[in-house]
């Protein structure tokens, strides 16, 4: 993670862009921000950022059409959405669009800033790696941590988002235990779970997508009133940095 993380802050409210770009830049952010699509794009296309903290309801078009557009362009940017509390459907596409985290308004921006670190944690690669690296190989599949790479048996990568990896290597990390909601929640991003918080279901919805698509449908099992488990067995090697 760069010393001072560029963030770009967009949403249509005035009030709401003073604001975080004035609390943000005192957290030691560096703080662009843009009022609708059109000013987003051109931020975008100018300059290089960290993390984008996205709006959902915007006056020319839909965060979640630019949530959709970065990642084919900008894969490796995370996305932070806003949504009024009662958007829980916006939620769910944003997350099944690639989104790594959202927040309902009103929020405090403190909460916000403790999102974009976990988030740069989440997706910063290892700088300091040590000289043996750990890599785990589980059903015909290479997970490589300080590179944040998955890839199957012909070395093709398969293509996940900070959020799928993380959740992905949360099972890894714990071969064949039987994980609750609450438990990946805690997990992956350090919060506890909202009531009718979906978010855990559709990344594992999309994990499974990617692998199935990749030729391994059965990856994960789903119990009932329990949670998730991942019934291929996992080996762990190191190598050489």
């Amino acid at each position: 993670m760069q010393a001072q993380p560029h963030i770009l802050v967009v949403d249509d409210d005035r009030e709401i862009r003073t604001l975080l770009g004035r609390y943000l830049d005192g957290q030691g952010f560096r703080v662009s921000v843009a009022a609708d699509r059109r000013e987003c794009e051109q931020r975008l296309g100018s300059g290089q950022f960290d993390l984008i903290v996205l709006d959902v309801m915007l006056p020319d078009g839909s965060g979640l059409d630019i949530c959709r557009s970065l990642r084919d362009r900008k894969p490796h940017i995370p996305v932070i959405l806003l949504t009024a509390l009662k958007e829980d459907v916006d939620r769910i596409i944003g997350l099944e669009l690639g989104a790594d985290d959202y927040l309902g308004k009103p929020f405090n921006p403190r909460e916000l800033s403790a999102r974009i670190r976990a988030v740069l944690r989440r997706s910063a690669p290892d700088e300091a790696a040590p000289p043996k690296v750990r890599v785990y190989h589980f059903a015909g599949y290479r997970l490589e941590p300080d590179t944040r790479k998955v890839m199957d048996a012909d070395g093709s990568l398969i293509d996940l988002t900070g959020a799928e990896f993380d959740l992905l290597q949360v099972f890894l990390d714990r071969p064949g235990r039987l994980l609750s909601r609450d438990q990946l929640l805690d997990l992956t991003q350090g919060r506890e779970r909202e009531p009718l918080d979906r978010s855990v279901d559709v990344l594992m919805s999309r994990l499974r997508r990617k692998f199935a698509e990749a030729g391994e449908e059965n990856l994960f099992k789903t119990v009932r009133n329990g949670g998730y488990q991942l019934t291929a067995r996992v080996e762990t090697a190191e190598t050489g940095a």
